[in-house]
């Protein structure tokens, strides 16, 4: 799934996403260490994984979106 990096702390490697409807989804730092990234900016695009739905509904990987990437 693609969202769009929303917030994102380097001190705490947490931050949150927004789906393309605009939804905010939460991540902690487990879900942007599983994902490889060093760093990330307010406004990349992302290609994540979720858990849960609704209100408990979070993020658990997450990584930057690449233009050849066959999962996205």
């Amino acid at each position: 799934m693609q969202a769009t990096a929303y917030t994102f702390d380097p001190e705490t490697r947490t931050g949150s996403v927004l789906l393309d409807d605009g939804t905010p989804v939460p991540f902690d730092a487990a879900a942007f260490d599983a994902g490889g990234l060093r760093l990330l900016r307010v406004g990349q695009r992302v290609r994540i994984r979720t858990e849960g739905e609704g209100d408990a509904r979070r993020v658990v990987f997450v990584t930057l979106q690449t233009f050849d990437d066959p999962q996205a």
